[in-house]
């Protein structure tokens, strides 16, 4: 894993070893064992590199025999050693073990139909000298970033935002229509990022950048348009199986150790369980719990280590820990978010890193492939209330869903008609599964400055969306939809990306993630929608292939959404010190995009009751993160923050 950037310039203005090296140092943090660059008189492209596989032969950037394509790579080829085999079978040869120089012979026969041969989590750049061209391409989901920028001929590439923005002559300047999708989607719709003219490669996309110009095209995507499997339920658990074991297989290759995240639910639980099979011994586990118990989940964390006899190390998170972590947490996710969740997730990845790993296997993924959210079978639930929207005993069935939420228990009918029932009945509307959970994330945007609501005025985020429909959306089941929207938007968006890539490398850990092979997307987009949600019970298939693999007690518990406190992060005497200031009337004046006396109101309102909303909660943190965002990127631009140093520093000179 690792932190790539670089500049294609013909006229040879910006790409020099300086640049270069200003924007690996702002992001060394992803490969802090040794970098590397290319220089020539168009381009400089450089990596900064944690080193998993082939150790000492690794190193980027690095090219074919030919010397005619430089690579720098960001992420992990699962299948590299089976890709190897084929290219030696025509001849090909190799000076290294990595799976990098793989890649870039693989792309020198192929060219960009290699994507479609790999099985990995990747972005990458190589520099075809001959052409003069840059090749650019993202995994199929967005596992890995990157980030472009295109001004007067030139192109630039990074890992991060803020490595682009070492370059002096890129403007800061939020756009404002991208934080209204923030503020709904929790994510902007790629390629769009919430700085104007900063935009992120898709996931499933690759690009080219000549003296022709820009180009950008599909090779991968998310589909529910092929027949569904013919395979039995009982046959399709044993496909599962096959896939899934194969996946985990070959995300455990690695030359230094690989460890495991045990959260305490279904999903960790089957991939500890797979290595265990796979790689029998000692596997380190690692979670996270926290101070209040509505969040915890320990208890099942301690369950799952002890069945699997795993070494494992936990820590407890409190409010203090996630106030004083969280400018930390927006400095490298680059965008406002709407809950604190990302920060146990960045303090959880520091505790791996003082263990000395580096790898760490994770279970997301499942709940988006295999309909494991609340949010399906909400949907479920309300396309049956919507047949008799006047029915008293329809809407219970939403108490189910929700049992560790307390204001859950004594709810009625009249209550739960008020908050679920929007927009009951629009039944055909294709955003139909995830319209409540968008409307409540919309409560921030009444908080708006007047100048946020001028320019937003004509701008419908949901119009947007739209066109980004795949063409054929329509003709898919209800669940193929919700399951599309919550993949593409939700998880690629922020789930890997704040929650994922961002905690992870800010202390150098790799994530690997086997329910988001391709494979095993594939095959689950192809069943049967009752294979995945059976009446309530969610990812079906997965707890029956899980009976007798896993602890009964962690099959049969309710599905409790990973969740982090909020109020008693911001407004409580733990609150740390930057809070009061990122809320005062100064901030909301710089970064102009709320209202100082709207918030404020809110902010007395839940001081004088002591009691607080989900919906409420979100605009406390959305307005705190984006106020930290502005002033760690826009209010002062000369302002360096975790600039490290480029160690062993390898330099191609070109020319």
């Amino acid at each position: 894993m690792c932190g790539i950037a670089g500049i294609i310039d013909y006229y040879g203005r910006e790409n020099s070893r300086g640049n270069i090296e200003a924007m690996l140092q702002s992001i060394s943090y992803r490969g802090p064992d040794e970098s590397g660059i290319y220089l020539s008189a168009q381009a400089a492209i450089g990596n900064v590199r944690l080193s998993i596989i082939d150790i000492e032969g690794g190193q980027q950037p690095l090219s074919d025999p030919t010397g005619r394509f430089w690579i720098v790579f960001n992420g992990e080829i699962f299948n590299y050693k089976e890709l190897r085999t084929d290219l030696e079978k025509k001849g090909n040869t190799f000076n290294t073990k990595s799976d990098t120089e793989v890649l870039v012979q693989l792309y020198s026969v192929y060219g960009s139909k290699c994507l479609s041969l790999l099985n990995g989590q990747f972005s990458f750049a190589i520099w075809d000298k001959q052409k003069e061209e840059l090749f650019v391409a993202r995994d199929r989901v967005g596992i890995r970033p990157f980030f472009y920028n295109i001004r007067d001929g030139v192109f630039s590439f990074a890992s991060e935002i803020k490595s682009l923005f070492q370059q002096k002559n890129i403007s800061r300047e939020f756009l404002r229509e991208s934080m209204s999708q923030v503020y709904t989607f929790w994510t902007a719709i790629s390629p769009n990022t919430v700085f104007k003219g900063i935009y992120e490669l898709p996931p499933g996309h690759f690009a080219t950048f000549s003296r022709k110009g820009f180009a950008i095209e599909r090779f991968w995507e998310l589909s529910f348009n092929k027949p569904e499997s013919t395979l039995s339920f009982l046959d399709s658990v044993d496909r599962f199986h096959e896939l899934f074991s194969d996946a985990v297989r070959i995300r455990l290759r690695a030359d230094v150790e690989v460890a495991a995240y045990l959260s305490g639910g279904i999903d960790s639980s089957a991939t500890v369980a797979y290595i265990k099979d796979i790689e029998p011994g000692i596997l380190n586990t690692f979670s996270i719990g926290f101070e209040e118990k509505d969040f915890d989940e320990s208890v099942y964390q301690n369950e799952a280590s002890k069945y699997f006899g795993t070494t494992h190390k936990s820590m407890i998170c409190t409010s203090k820990d996630i106030s004083d972590s969280f400018p930390k947490v927006i400095w490298h996710s680059e965008t406002p978010i709407l809950r604190t969740a990302p920060a146990p997730m960045l303090l959880l990845s520091e505790l791996v890193r003082k263990n000395n790993i580096k790898v760490v296997v994770t279970g997301e993924g499942s709940d988006e492939i295999l309909a494991g959210y609340d949010i399906f079978k909400e949907a479920k639930i309300k396309r049956f209330w919507a047949s008799q929207p006047e029915s008293k005993i329809r809407p219970l069935l939403l108490k189910k869903l929700y049992p560790y939420l307390s204001q859950m228990k004594d709810v009625n009918p009249k209550l739960l008609r008020s908050f679920y029932g929007y927009k009951l009945e629009d039944i055909n509307n294709p955003f139909y599964s995830h319209l409540l959970r968008w409307n409540n994330s919309n409560h921030i945007k009444k908080h708006f400055s007047e100048r946020t609501k001028q320019t937003l005025k004509d701008y419908s985020v949901l119009d947007e969306l739209e066109k980004k429909l795949p063409s054929n959306f329509d003709s898919w089941d209800q669940l193929a939809k919700s399951e599309w929207l919550e993949t593409t938007i939700f998880m690629s968006g922020y789930l890997l990306s704040s929650q994922g890539d961002r905690m992870g490398m800010a202390n150098s850990i790799e994530g690997r993630y086997p329910f988001l092979d391709y494979r095993v997307i594939e095959f689950c987009s192809s069943l049967p929608a009752d294979y995945k949600l059976k009446g309530l019970n969610e990812k079906y298939l997965l707890k029956r292939l899980l009976k007798n693999r896993i602890p009964e007690s962690i099959i049969k518990r309710s599905k409790q959404a990973y969740r982090a406190p909020i109020k008693s992060v911001f407004l409580s005497d733990k609150s740390a010190d930057y809070v009061k200031e990122m809320l005062s009337e100064s901030y909301f004046r710089k970064a102009d995009i709320f209202n100082f006396d709207s918030v404020s109101g809110l902010i007395s309102k839940i001081e004088k009751t002591g009691v607080s909303s989900e919906i409420e909660n979100m605009v406390l943190s959305s307005v705190i993160s984006t106020h930290l965002l502005y002033y760690q990127f826009i209010e002062d631009q000369n302002k360096e923050f975790n600039r490290g140093v480029l160690r062993n520093l390898k330099i191609v000179n070109d020319f």
